[in-house]
């Protein structure tokens, strides 16, 4: 036995508080011997004798009484962690590590983080930027808990849950508007798109839906902020082709004319986590107002 054993312990101070084997022998409904064997554990593990036996019964002895009044102490320790555990299995606090890219930080996160934080204060939520497989990555190798990327994902250790399925929409400044009806590829190619950058998930997905069409996008400009991008299409610049979430409301929006595309234009937004990643109930809680703002 290499640390102290509190069944030992507890076994040894009812002993002294009964004043024989066999009376805590009947307490703890086990034979007498199994209470001489725990107590003789005990001894052997502090390299001193606890009890002596006198015609009256037991006693501690010095070392024995030195213990006891630690047990007391130790006794209480245990009870306020036992008591804490319990505090934290009914409240959501700790902390998570999420990763997202910058358009959900900015727009998607704020309001459902402040919810998080009035429901459960002692829950801290640090946030980290980033494109899919950067996130993938990092979820991994364990420097995550927590993603919110654009499907597709890959990584053999990571469980996927969709949250939201989201359009994209076409923006130009308000006083061009006149030139888009439909806002088709067909109708889009021959004006200058202000585009995402290379490389990224968004772009692919933007250059996709103009290859269905059988165009190629050629922006003129290639940026990788959406509110650079916003503030490009504002300026008269070009228009583009950027998540709703970033145009929700009127002070995103300003300035700016926004509508659907044709055909309609959706990307996936998912969690996704290690599969051996124990869903604590932090991370429960964020699911689940992720899947609440659908």
């Amino acid at each position: 036995m290499t640390t102290l054993n509190l069944g030992n312990l507890a076994t040894f101070r009812l002993v002294i508080q009964r004043g024989s084997f066999s009376a805590a022998a009947d307490v703890l409904g086990i034979s007498q011997p199994a209470v001489s064997l725990q107590v003789r554990q005990l001894e052997q593990f502090l390299q001193a004798r606890l009890i002596e036996r006198t015609g009256r019964g037991t006693k501690a002895t010095a070392a024995g009484m030195a213990l006891l009044l630690h047990g007391e102490r130790i006794e209480q320790a245990v009870n306020d962690a036992v008591q804490s555990v319990d505090a934290c299995r009914e409240s959501v606090s700790g902390s998570v590590s999420l990763g997202t890219g910058a358009t959900a930080c900015i727009h998607l996160l704020p309001p459902l983080l402040q919810r998080l934080r009035e429901r459960h204060p002692l829950l801290a939520v640090g946030v980290t930027t980033g494109n899919t497989p950067e996130i993938a990555r990092a979820i991994e190798e364990n420097r995550l808990d927590l993603g919110l990327v654009t499907l597709p994902v890959s990584g053999r250790n990571l469980e996927v849950m969709p949250v939201q399925r989201e359009e994209f929409v076409l923006v130009i400044a308000e006083q061009h508007k006149s030139q888009v009806m439909q806002a088709t590829p067909t109708e889009l190619e021959a004006l200058p798109l202000v585009a995402f950058e290379q490389g990224s998930g968004t772009r692919d997905l933007i250059d996709s839906w103009f290859q269905q069409a059988g165009f190629q996008a050629r922006p003129v400009m290639q940026l990788g902020s959406i509110e650079a991008i916003k503030r490009m299409v504002g300026a008269r610049l070009g228009y583009s082709i950027i998540p709703r979430m970033a145009v929700e409301t009127p002070r995103d929006s300003e300035g700016l004319y926004v509508c659907s595309l044709t055909p309609p234009l959706y990307r996936q937004l998912a969690l996704v986590m290690r599969k051996d990643r124990a869903l604590s109930k932090g991370i429960a809680e964020i699911v689940r107002l992720l899947q609440e703002a659908q």
